[in-house]
């Protein structure tokens, strides 16, 4: 069993910056494939950014790299994604989850946090 905690979220204004943090326990994860999702009211859940838990390699939705930045500490089991520039459109509740490969998908992932919301002012 896989728990992922997502922490970090909160009210900024556009153009600031927010660091999420995702803390996993359960098992070890060099096999597993971690992704941030997001969802705003009356949207579908999308693709924000994803890394491979063992070598780092990331992939992020086209619309949002260059603004948000994901990384993993190994030590601590903990995944982030750093936002900059923050937009009044990036307003959602944020996601972490876990899966055994890399997925634009939202169902390729087994494991999900409860989310934590951000809210963009203008």
């Amino acid at each position: 069993q896989v728990e992922l905690v997502e922490s970090g979220g909160g009210l900024v204004q556009a153009g600031g910056s927010l660091r999420l943090s995702c803390e996993a326990s359960g098992r070890t994860f060099n096999s597993y494939y971690m992704g941030w999702f997001r969802q705003a009211p009356g949207k579908e859940r999308e693709f924000v950014a994803g890394i491979t838990w063992s070598g780092g390699s990331t992939l992020y939705a086209d619309s949002l790299e260059g603004r948000f930045t994901i990384s993993r500490d190994k030590a601590k089991n903990t995944a982030y994604l750093q936002m900059n520039s923050l937009e009044r459109e990036d307003t959602a509740i944020y996601y972490c989850a876990a899966g055994p490969r890399s997925s634009w998908s939202a169902s390729a992932y087994n494991y999900w946090g409860q989310g934590t919301q951000v809210t963009v002012s203008s």
